[in-house]
């Protein structure tokens, strides 16, 4: 599942709260037969239900899971007997005991189940989708979730097969996991849909969807495909279903196995709390995670909707066709496809340059990785709360991470053996964390369960520091280890963890050629080796894979022929520019240190890279430059990038680079946000008043930009227009950007506006991160964390409970940077406790604390600096 910004602010900051405990073993489910009646007079549905099992021995008792389900009548038949069941539910454990009055004796038993259940607002089980015209009946069931739909054994290792009926008015229509078997007459004005039995699969991937759903159909290698969507959307499927083929094409190639679910459905819904969900044979998405409009939407909209079916898909292999036993290694699916994604992007776009996001999105989970209160990423969880706080940066970040130097260290070839194999002999069944790996291990004859084991079952990133010197002919190099931390007193501190860390080193002349390139495994504190010929410099992160901090000494590097510009590739650029930033926020570095890095950089036209320096500008001119220095700042930042803006221009020329398509709107961004230059300011303007008129005047990739920088210098008129524009889109894509932009208006008044906008019902509970955003801004976070402690009870009924409203509000005090704001932050949420969110809320407490540190130490010399390149 592709977690969106606020879920992942959730289960990253808090884990979810909840109470269900494992199952007691004794009854393991083979089949079920569903059948499922939505009124949406009531916002209720009706549900049938026979469950086939097996009892391991004689009880009087079968429990299962059940949440807000109302049992009619339960019947359980067990060694030629059938007895009504007394029913008993227990809110808190989201369980149901089906007692009978005479012992069933072990073997074979059926449970049939009459009861109703709600269609409910809360975007999980059976829930309510809306438009303006209608409502849909459509489901989310990760991770604990179907129990709200039908009564089962909601744990992914009871896997069973699916018969799924729904009965539905005419006209609508509905989609589930296979194909449909037979549609049949139901009594006035209603039909029974009923589909295939299912491959055997987790109640968690069971879906339904009723509603008048239109779909574009296509067909890869027998397999036929369809992207749907509601009426007068369906077109914008037609990217989607392109993409579909060539990724589905590369994955059966990838893992041996041909697609394994009959037919692959992929369906936008209006209301949808993540990015999407790879339920068996239907995935379901956002509408902003599938739907292309060709007309209006971005570069980075098309690679986001490839890069979100990518990972879905891959899941299809890895998450349905094997899933984990438990929630524990839910890591290896979704860190799996996080990393599988890039690999299909990769052969059918070469020119997104994905092997540079990989060392990006590497870099980011060692940002997240790097405080105290991070976790492993293999933890236990029974509770629901406990399971949902397993969906975060470090199951997604870190697992994807860790694989990619894996692979580096095994090679490409030799993994793929390994994965191939794990799918192969746990096919339709369950696997753990040392079946994957055990598969590795036999695969490249690595000890890749001992290297497995220090990254996972320990939190953290390690910190690995080289030194080297030339010893007859041949470069004598030292490494030493630690854990590393973005909290200088922390970093400075003795540690206990030890890794066996995959090291790639990359030594080079004095002209910046490599000599040599070579991996070993570290597994001591301190260790000596030898590479040949004497180098002039040794980086230690060959091909930018390794998950690790690292200290070297860059100055050599840029002493060479050519500077570390030539000398290093353009995946090693990325990393060096995000491991120097780390080592900056751990105190190790100055800002002025990157700062001079920048300088030397700002000739590269490689995104990726340059685009990573740029990054951090909006961070330091937020927190780290005064008041007073702040025009000094800004004239260094205008004179920094205008050759750059008069090199990209304000709009695509033909034939221009790519990278110029990606690095516009971020310098764009910059010069009108951070310099104040008038020029681009009014050159904004200009561009939203024109693509007001028509979207397609602008570069779709441009937009956001220009709103952006005119929202930021606008008034009460421009708001207004915004606000009338967010009503009246047309696609996805436009909607969403006149939408957040309302987040980027200066004054508090406007501010205020968009806040009580974001609870009116014209805004969706998806889309509650606008709250966020508002508390994201240098001027809105103050403005938007009074008014959540005044409206907390509105934005918690909003959101859909207390834990909803945190993620909200506390996702956005993380941009805090002063200790007032620290102390209410950490005052507020001690008199509004809510249940499992100490982890986060100490999370955030670090946050804010190393802003702070970061800032009384290096506020003074960026002052200095500045006044170095002034002159004054």
């Amino acid at each position: 599942m592709k977690r969106n910004l606020l879920l992942t602010l959730c289960v990253l900051l808090f884990g979810c709260a909840g109470y269900a405990q494992q199952l007691p073993e004794g009854a393991v489910p083979s089949h079920y037969k569903l059948s499922f009646a939505p009124d949406f007079g009531t916002d209720t549905f009706k549900g049938e239900e026979t469950i086939e099992l097996k009892l391991a021995k004689a009880t009087r008792e079968i429990t299962l899971n059940s949440a807000e389900i109302e049992f009619s009548d339960v019947t359980i038949s067990a060694g030629g007997k059938s007895q009504k069941a007394t029913v008993k539910t227990d809110e808190q454990s989201e369980m149901a005991t089906f007692t009978v009055a005479k012992e069933m004796p072990a073997g074979a038993a059926t449970v049939k189940i009459s009861y109703t259940g709600k269609l409910n607002g809360q975007l999980r089980g059976f829930y309510l989708s809306k438009t303006a015209k209608r409502k849909y009946a459509v489901t989310q069931f990760e991770a604990t979730d179907a129990r709200r739909a039908f009564p089962s054994f909601d744990e992914p290792a009871y896997k069973a097969t699916y018969d799924v009926t729904a009965v539905i008015d005419m006209g609508d229509t509905a989609i589930s996991n296979s194909k449909i078997k037979s549609d049949k007459p139901a009594g006035t004005g209603k039909h029974a849909v009923t589909f295939e039995a299912t491959p055997k699969m987790s109640t968690y991937l069971v879906a339904l969807l009723v509603g008048d759903w239109k779909c574009l159909e296509g067909e890869e290698g027998g397999t036929a495909l369809r992207v749907c969507a509601v009426p007068g959307k369906e077109q914008m499927g037609k990217y989607a279903l392109e993409e579909t083929k060539q990724i589905l094409r590369y994955y059966n190639n990838y893992y041996g196995i041909k697609y394994p679910f009959g037919k692959l459905d992929q369906i936008a819904i209006p209301d949808f709390e993540a990015g999407a969900m790879e339920n068996t044979g239907a995935i379901t998405y956002r509408e902003t995670a599938l739907l292309i409009d060709d007309k209006t939407s971005s570069e980075r909209s098309r690679r986001g909707v490839s890069s979100v079916i990518a990972h879905e898909m891959a899941h299809l292999w890895f998450g349905d066709l094997v899933t984990a036993k438990w929630w524990n290694d839910i890591w290896l699916n979704e860190g799996f496809a996080t990393w599988m994604t890039q690999k299909p992007l990769k052969a059918m776009h070469p020119d997104w340059k994905m092997e540079l996001e990989d060392v990006q999105d590497s870099s980011d989970a060692m940002a997240t990785d790097s405080a105290l209160n991070t976790r492993p990423i293999r933890q236990q969880a029974s509770t629901k709360g406990e399971i949902n706080s397993l969906f975060d940066g470090i199951a997604y970040g870190k697992t994807a991470a860790v694989l990619r130097m894996l692979e580096s260290y095994l090679g490409e070839q030799t993994l793929r053996v390994g994965v191939n194999s794990y799918l192969k002999a746990h096919a339709y069944g369950n696997a753990t964390a040392e079946d994957f790996w055990g598969a590795l291990r036999t695969a490249s004859n690595k000890p890749v369960d001992a290297v497995m084991q220090t990254f996972v079952m320990q939190p953290g990133v390690p910190f690995v520091e080289l030194t080297s010197k030339c010893v007859g002919g041949k470069t004598e190099i030292t490494s030493s280890q630690r854990r590393f931390f973005l909290d200088p007193k922390l970093f400075g501190e003795e540690h206990a963890e030890l890794w066996q860390i995959p090291l790639c080193a990359k030594s080079v002349d004095k002209d910046g050629k490599t000599l040599n390139s070579s991996c070993r495994l570290l597994k001591a504190k301190t260790e000596t080796f030898t590479q040949d010929g004497c180098a002039a410099a040794v980086f230690p992160n060959a091909g930018g894979t390794g998950y690790y901090r690292y200290a070297f000494d860059l100055g050599s590097m840029n002493q060479i022929g050519g500077g570390a510009e030539k000398a290093l590739s353009s995946a090693e650029l990325v990393s060096v520019t995000n491991n120097e930033w780390a080592l900056v926020r751990s105190g190790r570095h100055s800002v002025s240190d990157y700062l001079a890095m920048m300088t030397t950089l700002r000739n590269v036209r490689e995104m990726k890279v340059l685009g990573t320096l740029l990054d951090r500008i909006s961070y330091i001119n937020r927190y780290l430059v005064s008041d007073e220095n702040r025009p000094q700042f800004a004239k260094w930042v205008g004179s920094y990038l205008r050759p750059m803006l008069n090199e990209v221009g304000y709009a695509p020329k033909a034939n221009e680079p790519e990278d110029y398509k990606r690095l516009r709107p971020q310098v764009i961004g910059l010069l009108g946000i951070v310099a104040e230059d008038n020029e681009v300011i009014a050159k904004s303007r200009e561009m939203a008043e024109s693509y007001m008129k028509d979207p397609t005047s602008v570069n779709p990739s441009d937009v956001n930009a220009f709103l952006v920088i005119a929202a930021a210098h606008g008034d009460r008129a421009l708001y207004e227009q915004y606000r009338e524009h967010v009503a009246s889109a047309k696609t996805p894509a436009e909607y969403y950007s006149y939408f957040y932009a309302l987040a980027d208006f200066r004054d508090p008044a406007l501010l205020k506006e968009t806040l009580e906008f974001a609870l009116s019902p014209a805004v969706r509970n998806q889309d509650m991160n606008l709250v966020g955003a508002v508390m994201s801004s240098r001027e809105g976070g103050p403005v938007a964390w009074n008014w959540v402690k005044t409206n907390w009870e509105r934005v918690a009924a909003k959101n859909g409970g207390s834990i909803g409203a945190a993620s909200v509000a506390f996702g956005g005090a993380g941009n805090f940077c002063d200790a007032q704001s620290r102390d209410d932050v950490k005052a507020f949420y001690e008199t509004h406790k809510i249940q499992g969110t100490e982890r986060g809320l100490r999370r955030q407490q670090e946050t804010i604390n190393n802003c702070i540190q970061i800032r009384e130490r290096e506020l003074p010399k960026v002052a200095q600096w500045l006044q170095q390149q002034h002159g004054e």
